[in-house]
């Protein structure tokens, strides 16, 4: 399982976890982080959480990878829902971190079938609830 480039291994769990989040809605957003050389779910959040929770899940010195599934409204007032994979490196965070997680998103990615718009965020401002939405339309 583990990707010779990377050598990183992607836990069962994350996929099941992404699967119940795009067909059961069963969670709001999924943390993922890497430990041990494998991508693991860290947090998963609930229906009712809102962007903000989201956010605030997200530490403040480390790499995360991160689902976030949004609910928005048209211009035509159609209720829709896209899901967004965030690739969370602050600046704060290590270098060597960085390159890890730089180095196997893409991979990870291609394993979470069904992703619709991908955003990198270095810190909070580039992920606003206002850039999401303007991601999402």
């Amino acid at each position: 399982m583990a990707n010779a480039a990377s050598g990183m291994a992607v836990k069962d769990d994350c996929k099941l976890k992404f699967l119940e989040l795009k067909s059961k809605r069963n969670y709001r957003f999924i943390i993922f982080k890497i430990e041990e050389q494998q991508v693991i779910v860290e947090k998963l959040g609930s229906p009712e959480e809102s962007y903000e929770d989201f956010t605030n899940s997200l530490p403040i010195n480390e790499c995360r990878y991160a689902v976030y599934d949004f609910d928005f409204t048209t211009d035509e007032n159609c209720q829709k829902s896209k899901i967004f994979f965030i690739a969370w490196a602050p600046d704060t965070s290590k270098v060597r971190a960085k390159m890890v997680y730089a180095s196997s998103k893409d991979r990870f990615k291609r394993e979470l079938d069904g992703i619709q718009v991908e955003l990198q965020a270095t810190d909070p401002s580039e992920m606003s609830f206002d850039i999401i939405k303007t991601r999402a339309l």
